[in-house]
């Protein structure tokens, strides 16, 4: 076979909106010209044949399939690679020779993709009666299961209001009076200099780790801007707890929100001496009994404890439960949670199940090093005309990882082993299964925690992983949530597939700022915790009670742990009901 028939083809990208979903605001490009002859020129459902023809891959993306039996091959070249075949007389051409082919005969479909294409254009066209087949096969087949639907079903999908979100708030002269006359501005900076708000946090033995992630909370903006609006007062809280548990002492918890909100009342009183966060420490411990002691604990560990204390005491307060990834329970979730999405899907069939999980960080696998040799554990499913389905190798990058190829390798298909068939419930068998994570909504703050520490039950021993993580300043976060990788799997369609509108939060606000790192220096069992922050474009140490400044080398050069991002932009959501000032 001749080396240029494997030439990948320069494809013009057509303008179309980047939502899925079909609405009065995205609207689906208008056809070419030629489309709209071969329309004409055709009986009024041209693409009613073609259905017959349709069939679903493992991961959802539709293709033509005349016979399973028979190899498509371009009929000039004999090239089995980016093929497309005629609508008018089924002829079927490579991507080199298709414009060779009859210019009577314009429009031709992608066999590997289900995309029309047309050749005088030279250009991917769009037409809504075919997208709306391809969507109806891909929901027969099983990629999405849902109720049976006809053409102008999906065309006219019903669906749930979206949520109103508005640009950056801007009082107005009324609001603006009233915040000059209840409220005094904070000054940026202290008499040294120094940004108010940077305080050190005494060690009261091994406590470095509860002190790296306070100076990661204190500084994190939705989260600091809650506590100093008073938006939790700890005396009022205190008197309600009083009167709650009056003549029975036993029942009452104390609570970690009016301790932070003790700390950040310290730390943002202008006094530049030393903090000892002991009150904190010991409610902690009455939340988290099992880590009472003075040995030293995982960052990582006590993040996740001091955000479940936060919700699990709001929670009890109201009778009514709320969803942790709904995000409005408590302001642990309303900064910090998000939600993952599962597609474990039937290799066999096509069959997808779904599922949705809140969560408030991202553990990421740093990258295979590749120094030595890999092995890849699963094979392309798919022809030599689309993308590799998963493998567990990554390309060659000298052995350094970087956090945006983490979330590459989070996001991407994997297949699961024999021995975590799931039951499908099409082929009502176990299958062979691929699964693939992506985000279905995006928090206010992402944090990304890295496993460094690794635990062998086989070998009975635990080690720290010392390898370096590039990690970027600025991170966009669009090619991994749930829309984008959608659109990549089904080829661009502009319905929706599963009743699922995205999220227009995540559609605004997907660039997200580092502004602080949490590293660990030294060996598993003896290590130590500190924090880097970005304070008014300068980064800070802090070391237990020390601050020092340093240059942002320093931070792009140290071992991350765990990274927190915020939204470059955050903007807010319209209150349903009129609130008075």
């Amino acid at each position: 076979m001749k080396p240029d028939q494997f030439i990948t083809p320069i494809t013009k990208t057509p303008t179309m909106s980047s939502s899925i979903s079909t609405t009065a605001d995205h609207r689906a490009p208008p056809a070419c010209p030629h489309l709209h002859n071969f329309r004409s020129t055709h009986a009024a459902n041209p693409f009613r044949s073609l259905q017959q023809c349709l069939s679903v891959k493992p991961l959802g993306r539709a293709a033509v399939v005349r016979d399973p039996q028979d190899v498509p091959l371009c009929g000039s070249c004999l090239s089995p690679c980016f093929l497309y075949a005629c609508l008018s007389c089924a002829t079927v051409s490579c991507r080199r020779h298709v414009a060779d082919h009859s210019p009577d005969h314009p429009i031709s479909v992608d066999i590997d993709r289900a995309e029309l294409f047309c050749c005088l254009c030279d250009d991917q066209v769009y037409d809504v009666d075919f997208d709306a087949a391809v969507v109806l096969a891909q929901l027969a087949g099983g990629a999405h299961p849902a109720p049976e639907k006809n053409v102008q079903s999906v065309k006219n999908v019903t669906k749930r209001r979206r949520v109103e979100y508005c640009d950056q708030w801007v009082p107005d002269s009324g609001q603006r009076e009233l915040i000059e006359s209840n409220s005094s501005a904070l000054a940026e900076y202290d008499g040294d200099d120094v940004p108010l708000g940077l305080k050190g946090l005494n060690n009261l033995g091994n406590t470095c780790f509860m002190n790296s992630v306070l100076q990661a909370l204190l500084h994190t903006p939705p989260f600091r801007n809650y506590f100093l609006s008073d938006r939790h007062n700890r005396i009022f809280c205190q008197q309600k707890n009083v009167k709650k548990n009056e003549g029975n002492a036993k029942n009452s918890r104390l609570c970690l929100s009016c301790d932070l909100d003790d700390i950040f009342a310290s730390v943002y009183s202008g006094d530049r001496s030393s903090y000892s966060p002991a009150k904190f420490l010991y409610s902690w411990w009455q939340h988290a009994a099992n880590l009472a002691s003075y040995e030293q604990q995982d960052a990582h560990e006590f993040f996740i404890s001091m955000l479940d204390g936060i919700h699990e005491k709001v929670d009890k307060d109201k009778q009514k439960p709320h969803s942790q990834g709904s995000g409005d329970c408590c302001i642990a979730h309303k900064v910090f949670s998000g939600i993952l999405r599962s597609d474990v899907m039937c290799t066999a069939c096509g069959f997808t199940s779904t599922t949705y999980d809140p969560c408030v960080d991202i553990s990421l696998d740093l990258e295979p090093n590749h120094g030595g040799l890999t092995k890849t554990s699963a094979k392309s499913l798919s022809s030599c005309n689309s993308e590799p389905v998963s493998t567990n190798t990554s390309q060659n990058s000298g052995g350094t990882s970087t956090l945006v190829g983490c979330l590459k390798r989070f996001t991407r298909p994997e297949r699961l082993g024999s021995d975590q068939k799931f039951f499908c419930q099409q082929c009502k068998v176990r299958q062979e299964s691929l699964k693939q994570m992506s985000i279905r909504k995006l928090p206010l703050v992402y944090c990304f925690h890295i496993k460094r520490f690794e635990h062998s039950h086989v070998r009975k021993m635990s080690r720290k992983v010392d390898r370096y993580l590039q990690f970027p300043f600025s991170l966009n976060m669009s090619p991994y949530l749930s829309s984008s990788i959608l659109r990549s799997r089904f080829g661009n369609r502009i319905f929706s597939f599963d009743g699922e509108e995205p999220d227009p939060s995540n559609e605004i606000s997907c660039e997200f700022e580092l502004f602080a790192v949490i590293t660990h220096s030294g060996k598993l069992d003896a290590g130590h915790y500190y924090t880097y922050l970005r304070l008014s474009n300068q980064w800070y140490k802090c070391d237990d009670a020390w601050i020092t400044r340093v240059n942002e080398n320093i931070v792009r050069s140290a071992q991350g742990y765990m990274m927190f991002y915020v939204q470059k932009t955050l903007f807010y959501k319209a209150s349903e009901k009129p609130r008075a000032l």
